[in-house]
C-alpha cells in the first residue's frame, strides 16, 4: 500500500492542506497577495530551534514578502527543558512543534537536516567528531538544491570559539553548501530527485553579543529597518518577533516586544557583490515562464482593483490569474507552491471552511471510525464539490455549495490492517552516530510527517478550474475552559506493551520483577509473552492477570540472572497468529502545541551491580523535571515527592536525605524561599544533595551552608578523563568508586559546574575537555553540623535514566551519606 502519511516532501503542500478554520480579514487577504506576487526566497540556517532571528524572518516574510525558511540543523533534543521532565527525542519532539508554531507566528517556514542534537558542545572540531560532517552537507545542498534560496543566511559566523560548537559548524556547513550545491559531481545521487542550484549570495545576521552591532570597515553588509508597524496586519516585526519567540516554551523563552525603531544587520560572507540591497539582481521568477509578463499584469490588475468591502468581488482577477497559470507547462517546485498558494488566496477570499472530524482521538490498523465531513462556502460564488477520497474509501458528495449553506456527509471508515502507525519519521530507524536514521532522500528536510490519516477533496469552481485539497481527519471537541479543540487523529498499534520501568537493577533490596502491561485496542488476542536477548532460563513469567473490561493482560516477570553488567533485552508479546508487539505508545500533552505521540521500542536495561543501599526514606523536591526519582526507587529507595511547598523542619526530618532537582532554584519560588530551613535541617543532622541549576536567572544566590557561585563551565565529551580523590567519602562510602565507573557515561560530564567555593568544602572531582584546563567545579561537598551537603553540576538526570552503572554508584554514594533509616 502506498504510504498514506504523506509527508510534506514539497513545501507547497504546507500551502494547502490546512483546513480553513477562521475567515480572514480583508487586509489579511491583501497581504497574502502581495506574498503570492513576490517570488524572492531567503534560507536562514542555524542549528537549534530558538537560534533564529525571528524578528529579521517576520521582516523579511511580511515586509519584504519573501518565502523564508528556517533550516535549523537539529531538533534541539540536546538541551534542557523549562516545562516538564522530557529530555532527549522527547524533547525533541517538542521542540520542532514549538518551531511550527513559530512558524506559523511569524510567515516562515521550517526545515530540518537529520542532525541530532548530543548536548552542549565547545567548538565545531568536537561538533565533527560526533555528527558525519560529510552527510550534513549533503543535507545542506540537499535542502538548498530543493528549496532553491535566492540568499542565504546565517545565524552565526564561521569563527571557532565564540558560541557553541553546534552554531559554528551550521555556518561552515552553509558556507560550504553554498560553494558546491551548483556543482553537479557533488552528491550526484540527488539529482534523481532535483537539480543544482546557485544562490546569489551568503551573508552572516551580524550582531555583537551584549549590544548594538557596528559594522566592520571594509565590510560589504544591509541594514534592515525591522521596527516598523506593517499597516495590513496591524502590527510590528518586533511584537511578531516576540509571539514568535514566546511558542519557545520549553526553553523559557517567553519574549516581550521592542518598541520604536530597530535594526537588523546581514553582512556578505560570499556570492555577488552589490550596491544598494541584497536581493540586487534577483530576478522574479514569473519571467522564467512563456506568460510571465502576463502573469504579472493580471497580478497587478487584481492589487490594482482590490475590493476590501465585499472580498468575493476580486474572484474575476484572481481566475484570470489562475487561467494563466494553468496555460504554463513549468513542473518547477517554487511554480508549484504558488499555484497551490493561488488556490489557497482563492478559497480564503471566499470564505471557504472545510473539516474532515472524527469523535475520538485515537485510532489503529483495523479500526472502524465514524467521521463526517463538512464544507462551508458563504459566498455566492458557485463551488461543485465533487469527491472526498484517499486510498482506502471514496466518498462521492457531488453538490453544489454557496449561500452559506454547509454541505454535511457522514463516513464510515474502516483503516486498513496495513495502514502504518503515526511514528515520526525521523525515529522510525535507529540513530547512529548522532544522527537520525532516515533512509528516504525525500524525508530530509521536512520538519513532520503529513496527517496520519487524510481526504483528497475535489473541488470546480464556476468557469471550469479545479483545486484538489488535502484535508486532514481531526479529532475535534468543545472544552469548557478553551472551547472548540481540534488535536490529530493518531493511529497507534492494536496491541500496546508497557513497562513499568526501563532500567531494573539486579542488587539485594532493589526491586526485582519487571511489571508488563499489555492492552489491546481490539478484541483481547491470545498469546504469550517474551523476553528476546535472554535464555528462557534467566527470566520467569508469570501467569497474566486478565482485565476484560479494559482489554488488558498484566504480567510480572522475573529476571534470574545475568551475565554482564549492564544488558538491554526487548520484551515482546506475540500473537498466536504469529504477530509480534514490542511498542509502547508515549503520548506528550501541553496545551501551546499539538498532543503528539510516538512509540518506543520495549527495551530494559538489566544493570548487575554489586551495591550497599540503606532503602532510605528520600524527599525528592522537583525542579524543572526529571525522571531520577523513578530510578532511585527502582533501586529500593522511599522516595517521596515534596511538590507542596512543606519545608518545614520537622517535615524535613522525616527523611535521611533530600534531593533537589534540577534547575529547582531556578523555577521554585518556595522552596527559594526556604533555603534556611533547608540548611538547618542538615544542620541538625540531614543530608541534602542539590543537582545543577543555571546562573540566570537564579531565584536566591544563598544555595548552600557556605558560599559559591555558579558558572557556565562544563564537560561535554562523555568519555573525557576524569581525576579523583577515591578516599573521599562520597567516592568510597559505602561503596569504592573505581575510574572504570567513569566509563559508559552519556552525552556529557556536567554543565553549569561551581566557582569561587568556600574552603569549607571539598571537591574530590577534577575534569577536562579535550584541550581545555581542568575544572574541579563539577561536585562540592561539606560537613556542616551534624549533616552533610553536596551540590552538584554533574548531568545525573541523564546518567541514571540510561542506567549508567558507575553514575548509578557515585549517586548512591551520596544518598548514603545520609545513613540508613
Amino acid at each position: 500500500m502506498k504510504n498514506p502519511k504523506c509527508l510534506l516532501l514539497g513545501i507547497f503542500s504546507l500551502l494547502i492542506t490546512q483546513a480553513f478554520s477562521q475567515y480572514l480579514p480583508s487586509s489579511v487577504l491583501y497581504h497574502d497577495l502581495l506574498r503570492f506576487e513576490e517570488t524572492k526566497r531567503v534560507l536562514y540556517v542555524a542549528a537549534h530551534p530558538d537560534d533564529e532571528n525571528t524578528r529579521l524572518i517576520s521582516y523579511l516574510a511580511n515586509a519584504e514578502n519573501a518565502e523564508v525558511a528556517y533550516l535549523s540543523l537539529t531538533r534541539g533534543d540536546g538541551g534542557q527543558n523549562l516545562i516538564g521532565k522530557e529530555l532527549g527525542i522527547e524533547l525533541g519532539l517538542i521542540r520542532t512543534h514549538e518551531l511550527l508554531k513559530a512558524r506559523e507566528t511569524d510567515g516562515g517556514r521550517q526545515l530540518f537536516s537529520r542532525a541530532l542534537d548530543f548536548g552542549f558542545s565547545k567548538n565545531p572540531d568536537e561538533t565533527f567528531n560526533n555528527w558525519d560532517r560529510e552527510k550534513l552537507l549533503s543535507d545542506v545542498v540537499w535542502i538548498i538544491r530543493n528549496y532553491q534560496p535566492d540568499i542565504i543566511i546565517n545565524r552565526f559566523n564561521t569563527i571557532p570559539g565564540t558560541t557553541h560548537g553546534h552554531h559554528t559548524s551550521s555556518a561552515i556547513l552553509s558556507s560550504e553548501a553554498f560553494e558546491i550545491a551548483a556543482d553537479p559531481a557533488k552528491f550526484s545521487e540527488q539529482l534523481k530527485y532535483t537539480q543544482p542550484w546557485q544562490a546569489k549570495r551568503i551573508f552572516w545576521n551580524a550582531y555583537q553579543w551584549g549590544g548594538q552591532y557596528e559594522p566592520e570597515e571594509g565590510k560589504l553588509y544591509h541594514e534592515f529597518e525591522v521596527g516598523q508597524v506593517n499597516p495590513f496586519i496591524g502590527t510590528t516585526y518586533s511584537q511578531i518577533a516576540a509571539d514568535s519567540r514566546t511558542m519557545h516554551k520549553s526553553q523559557g523563552f517567553g519574549s516581550t516586544a521592542q518598541v520604536g525603531a530597530a535594526s537588523d544587520f546581514i553582512q556578505l560572507v560570499d556570492g555577488e557583490s552589490f550596491d544598494t540591497h541584497p536581493f540586487e539582481g534577483v530576478e522574479s521568477r514569473w519571467l522564467r515562464l512563456n506568460k510571465g509578463a502576463a502573469i504579472q499584469e493580471a497580478i497587478q490588475k487584481v492589487k490594482e482593483e482590490f475590493n476590501f468591502l465585499v472580498p468575493e468581488r476580486n474572484i474575476e482577477n484572481l481566475l484570470e490569474v489562475r487561467m494563466l497559470l494553468d496555460s504554463e507547462s513549468s513542473e518547477e517546485k517554487w511554480f508549484l507552491e504558488k499555484k497551490a498558494q493561488l488556490n489557497r488566496l482563492i478559497l480564503d477570499i471566499l470564505g471557504v471552511k472545510t473539516e474532515f472530524i472524527v469523535k475520538k482521538e485515537i485510532g489503529f490498523p483495523g479500526d472502524k471510525v465514524n467521521a463526517e465531513f463538512v464544507f462551508n462556502n458563504p459566498s455566492s460564488f458557485p463551488i461543485q464539490v465533487s469527491t472526498l477520497n484517499n486510498d482506502f474509501f471514496t466518498e462521492g458528495i457531488n453538490r453544489l455549495a454557496q449561500s452559506n449553506e454547509p454541505i454535511r456527509s457522514s463516513l464510515e471508515l474502516i483503516i486498513p490492517m496495513e495502514y502504518p502507525v503515526s511514528q515520526p519519521f525521523w525515529l522510525e530507524n535507529p540513530i547512529e552516530n548522532s544522527l537520525f536514521g532516515i533512509e528516504d532522500q525525500k524525508k530530509i528536510g521536512p520538519p513532520v510527517n503529513g496527517p496520519n490519516v487524510s481526504g483528497k477533496l475535489k473541488l470546480t469552481l464556476e468557469g471550469g478550474y479545479d483545486i484538489e485539497l488535502d484535508v486532514p481527519l481531526e479529532f475535534k471537541y468543545n472544552d469548557q475552559v478553551d472551547g472548540e479543540v481540534k488535536q490529530p487523529f493518531t493511529l497507534v498499534p492494536e496491541v500496546n506493551v508497557s513497562l513499568d520501568k526501563s532500567n531494573l537493577f539486579l542488587i539485594p533490596g532493589a526491586e526485582d520483577k519487571l511489571t508488563v502491561e499489555v492492552s489491546f485496542r481490539g478484541d483481547i488476542l491470545k498469546g504469550k509473552l517474551e523476553v528476546e536477548g535472554l535464555e528462557a532460563s534467566q527470566y520467569k513469567v508469570s501467569e497474566p492477570e486478565v482485565d476484560e473490561r479494559r482489554k488488558k493482560l498484566d504480567y510480572t516477570i522475573k529476571f534470574l540472572d545475568s551475565d554482564q553488567q549492564k544488558k538491554t533485552v526487548r520484551v515482546r508479546f506475540k500473537s498466536e497468529d504469529g504477530r509480534s508487539f514490542t511498542q509502547d505508545t508515549k503520548r506528550i500533552i501541553y496545551s501551546h502545541i499539538p498532543n503528539l505521540t510516538y512509540f518506543v521500542d520495549t527495551d530494559i536495561n538489566l544493570v548487575k551491580m554489586d551495591l550497599k543501599i540503606s532503602g532510605q526514606k528520600i524527599a525528592y523536591i522537583p525542579g524543572a523535571g526529571d525522571d531520577v526519582p523513578d530510578i532511585l526507587k527502582s533501586l529500593g529507595y522511599n522516595v517521596n515527592m515534596v511538590e507542596n511547598g512543606d519545608f518545614t523542619l520537622s517535615k524535613l526530618k522525616e527523611f535521611s536525605t533530600v534531593i533537589v532537582g534540577i534547575r529547582a532554584f531556578n523555577v521554585n519560588q518556595t522552596l527559594a524561599n526556604n533555603v534556611d530551613k533547608l540548611m538547618q535541617y542538615v544542620e541538625e543532622g540531614g543530608n541534602v544533595i542539590v543537582q545543577y541549576n543555571t546562573a540566570s536567572p537564579l531565584l536566591t544566590r544563598e544555595l548552600g551552608p557556605y558560599p559559591f557561585s555558579i558558572s557556565r563551565d562544563r564537560v561535554t565529551v562523555e568519555g573525557s578523563p576524569v581525576k579523583a580523590d577515591f578516599s573521599h567519602p562520597v567516592l568510597s562510602y559505602p561503596n569504592q568508586v573505581t575510574e572504570v565507573d567513569f566509563d559508559g557515561w552519556v552525552q556529557e560530564r556536567g554543565l553549569y559546574f561551581v566557582s569561587g567555593w568556600d574552603e569549607n568544602y571539598t571537591a574530590p572531582l577534577e575534569m577536562k575537555d579535550p584541550g581545555e584546563n581542568a575544572t574541579k567545579g563539577s561536585l562540592i561537598h561539606t560537613k556542616f553540623g551534624k549533616g552533610t551537603y553536596t551540590y552538584t553540576g554533574i548531568s545525573w538526570f541523564r546518567q541514571l535514566p540510561a542506567g549508567v552503572p558507575g553514575a548509578v554508584k557515585i549517586f548512591v554514594n551520596l544518598i548514603e551519606q545520609g545513613g540508613g533509616e
